[in-house]
């Protein structure tokens, strides 16, 4: 391969890579970029919208008093179908889990998506099951004690967002432009079966189309659904940085306000927006986790690779700083293997 389309191929890495880490940090970027851009009204007013979704929640934690103090972080990303029709017997489950790392001082990030239906221990419960009905039995904070479980790091803060505030994000921008693979009949935010009818092509879609399309996945495969997520994330932000949508992000603050929770305080979020900014100088990886297909007693499951799973948190805990340095995890051997093939990342 020439040294150009080596460089081609880089350029096209950390573009996407971009792209992924709008796609995660959507509420917060939504929040500091609208309150930098129109100055001290909607700067007081995304201090508002951030204090009216603050919701701090009792866990059990993996930080210690004896950890060093440090800037280097993490978030629990969270995404859930909180509806009525879906939650009434079960209770909500997580339809979305993104595990971000921040090392300040690199000013990077590392992305880790995790399968919903990852056969993991649940400490809530007390028995293993599939990682998304943690919340089901026990909400964010049950969430987050697997994920720590799991990977066996500290969670700081978690962001949790509804397919509401999709839709509502959506309209507010006053639709997207996305493609529609094939002719697609799907059900609408209230389980209405058949309700949303797209036809193949590129068009302008409103909140429940763009969700429509976002959830279908009867014609093909979950893979094929994560791509076209992404797409639409991509479709979103397009619309959100264009004029049209700079003069929207007063009610684009609300649509995510609304739909959100969080226990980061607002002071903290404002740090975040050093990685938002840092440019061509952010280095962003992101994480898929290796497996393989699994029944028992006739459920399926998503059986984790365990030897993936420990590099997995072998490249996290070195990125937050909680590595005892024995092992090189920044090395290309250790990395490279890990992240290849896993340059975009979208909803299991």
């Amino acid at each position: 391969m020439s040294l150009d389309r080596q460089s081609i191929k880089r350029q096209k890495k950390r573009s996407k890579r971009k792209k992924v880490l709008m796609l995660i940090l959507l509420p917060l970027l939504v929040l500091t970029l609208s309150a930098t851009a129109y100055g001290a009204f909607l700067f007081n007013k995304a201090e508002s919208v951030m204090d009216k979704s603050y919701e701090p929640v009792e866990r059990d934690t993996k930080r210690t008093d004896s950890m060093p103090e440090s800037e280097d972080t993490s978030i629990l990303f969270i995404g859930v179908d909180d509806s009525e029709l879906r939650s009434y017997n079960t209770g909500s489950r997580s339809d979305a889990l993104i595990l971000a790392t921040f090392n300040a001082e690199e000013k990077s990030v590392k992305l880790l998506s995790i399968p919903r239906d990852s056969y993991v221990y649940i400490p809530d419960v007390g028995y293993e099951d599939k990682i998304t009905h943690a919340h089901a039995f026990g909400g964010v904070s049950a969430t987050l004690e697997t994920v720590e479980e799991m990977l066996d790091i500290p969670i700081e803060y978690y962001v949790k967002m509804n397919f509401n505030a999709f839709i509502d994000v959506v309209d507010t921008l006053g639709g997207i432009e996305a493609e529609v693979p094939y002719a697609i009949s799907e059900m609408n935010s209230l389980d209405q079966k058949g309700s949303i009818n797209l036809e193949p092509g590129i068009q302008e879609l409103n909140g429940e189309e763009a969700l429509a399309l976002a959830r279908t996945r009867k014609q093909d495969n979950d893979i094929e659904r994560g791509k076209r997520q992404q797409e639409i994330i991509k479709a979103i932000v397009k619309k959100t940085i264009s004029v049209s949508g700079m003069t929207k992000y007063g009610d684009l603050m609300e649509a995510v306000g609304d739909n959100m929770t969080t226990d980061l305080p607002f002071g903290e979020m404002k740090s975040f927006f050093d990685f938002a900014t840092a440019g061509s100088s952010l280095n962003i990886d992101t994480l898929n986790l290796a497996g393989s297909d699994s029944y028992i007693n006739s459920v399926y499951y998503y059986q984790l690779d365990e030897t993936e799973l420990e590099n997995a948190k072998n490249i996290l805990k070195a990125h937050m700083n909680l590595d005892n340095g024995e092992t090189d995890l920044n090395s290309p051997e250790s990395e490279t293997e890990q992240l290849e093939g896993n340059e975009t990342t979208g909803y299991e």
